[in-house]
């Protein structure tokens, strides 16, 4: 007599990621999320694409994935519509063993303070208590009380830059496949959650450099030990005043004491070395910035233009760095070659593009959502480039400005990649000094850097966050707290049933 075919778990894909700063004017609406629905999803990961290695370890029932640029918060009924969209696709989808949440983790919206905690209590309560649910986040996500009790199985990326993301994805998706091998009573992990009190911003905290470097190196070492099944550091988002935010320790398992100890061990050697945590590069104003990078022999000089950093959350059209380089002598008279990415404009964008490569004009361009320090930029120069079809950009410009090619685009677009500059015309390598609105460097910009420097520049993504002025974190926390303090590192057991889906403490 043969053997009935093993069924594959039936497992749902749903989420809306983003990274919001509440100090950023700009919103984050539906077009933003750029939604996915259906077969479609499957095509944002290889391991779950026809032919990948997931493709037949599951029934996939994707439902709708919504990933967005890093932003401002999303208005209240742009989320309740896409949350409603979710809700209902899986209300119709039927019986299911798991789920995918896929979240970054910093989501803010409109009037809320814990919108994946939201999200993750309203699809809890539509799939009911049975359904395993595993989210595999960004580092700089933040995981409330209520998000850990929600979901069942949460890790996180341990690399900053992120060259891990997918591996991470893929690594949730395994952990909830490996949970929904096992017998019904015995799938749910217990964790073990430590908050904190630290929050800080990316650029304090790259692996590439103590101490992160070595605290997240603990962490497979720690996901490899007998009766553990992940442990995650969340470094938290900075730029977002909410109760939630915060770095937190969590490690996974079935053994109750081991995952206890090392979650607390962990948080401790954290804390021991909160006051070692520095920028990841030198840093200073744009003024001192440039001042080195001009009289540096290192070419390229690469500066971050970090307080309206695109992928931090800023509105990418702070202009207070473009004023300042457009009046800069060096490069106003040739005497420096200089890029600048980017400034998005569309209307400044419609205008080079009606006058065509060659032509010389005059526009307004940036300021047109966040004001900033500068507003609008009045820019006269020659057309050099125009590109079409970029998914991101849409349209983009290269505008000379003495020896200064501002990049100007229709949409708000992150530069990070060589090809991002070699397609419009601009070769990094033979440029003196490139100016990127962003962070930390992302690695093919790292590598291609003589040398670097971050600008200390404002922004919805200021790196001063005392400057920024939160109120709503809990306190105390460093560095807004001057007086040393000791935080209770002790670990909250999460179990692994009976779960308080509706809690709301953050």
């Amino acid at each position: 007599m043969s053997e009935s075919p093993v069924r594959r778990p039936r497992v749902a894909i749903a989420g809306l990621s983003v990274e919001s700063s509440t100090f950023s004017p700009a919103r984050t609406t539906i077009a933003d999320f750029r939604p996915k629905r259906g077969p479609e999803i499957l095509a944002t990961r290889p391991f779950w694409s026809p032919g990948g290695s997931l493709a037949d370890a599951a029934e996939w029932v994707p439902i709708l994935q919504g990933r967005a640029i890093p932003g401002g918060p999303v208005p209240s009924e742009d989320y309740r519509q896409l949350k409603q969209e979710i809700l209902d696709g899986l209300r119709a989808a039927g019986p299911l063993d798991g789920l995918v949440f896929d979240i970054h983790g910093a989501m803010s919206v409109v009037g809320m303070d814990d919108a994946e905690g939201d999200l993750a209590v309203a699809i809890r309560e539509v799939v009911g208590p049975d359904v395993l649910i595993s989210t595999g986040m960004d580092l700089h996500g933040n995981v409330s009380h209520r998000l850990a009790h929600t979901l069942d199985l949460l890790t996180c990326y341990r690399m900053a830059p992120h060259e891990d993301a997918l591996d991470t994805k893929e690594r949730a998706v395994r952990n909830l496949l490996r949970r929904l091998a096992m017998p019904p009573e015995q799938r749910r992990p217990l964790k073990a959650w430590v908050g904190v009190p630290i929050l800080l911003p990316g650029e304090k905290t790259s692996t590439r450099i103590e101490p992160a470097k070595s605290l997240y190196a603990r962490v497979p070492e720690i996901e490899a030990l007998p009766g553990v099944l992940d442990a995650a550091i969340w470094i938290g988002y900075a730029w977002a005043d909410e109760p939630r935010n915060h770095c937190v320790v969590m490690v996974t398992g079935d053994d109750r004491d081991v995952i206890t100890t090392e979650a607390e061990r962990l948080a401790a050697a954290i804390w021991d070395r909160h006051e070692e945590f520095a920028f990841v590069a030198p840093t200073a104003d744009l003024a001192g910035c440039l001042d080195a990078a001009i009289a540096s022999s290192a070419r390229p000089y690469f500066i971050s233009d970090s307080g309206d950093n695109p992928t931090a959350g800023g509105a990418g059209d702070v202009t207070w760095t473009l004023d300042q380089l457009i009046r800069r002598p060096e490069i106003a008279s040739g005497q420096v070659s200089a890029v600048y990415a980017s400034i998005p404009d569309a209307e400044a964008v419609r205008q080079c593009v009606a006058a065509g490569v060659g032509a010389t004009v005059t526009v307004t361009a940036g300021a047109r959502i966040d004001a900033g320090p500068a507003g609008p930029v009045e820019l006269t120069g020659e057309v050099r480039h125009i590109a079409q079809g970029d998914p991101v950009a849409v349209t983009e410009v290269v505008l000379r400005i003495g020896s200064l090619d501002v990049l100007l685009t229709e949409q708000r677009k992150p530069y990070h990649l060589e090809s991002d500059f070699t397609r419009n015309g601009i070769d990094p390598r033979a440029t003196d000094v490139v100016i990127v609105k962003i962070g930390y460097l992302q690695p093919e910009l790292y590598e291609i850097a003589a040398d670097w420097m971050l600008a200390l520049t404002p922004g919805g993504v200021d790196q001063d966050l005392i400057r920024l002025g939160h109120s709503r974190i809990k306190r105390p926390m460093y560095p807004f707290d001057s007086e040393r303090f000791q935080p209770d590192l002790t670990a909250k057991i999460i179990p692994a049933s009976d779960q308080p889906w509706t809690s709301t403490e953050p």
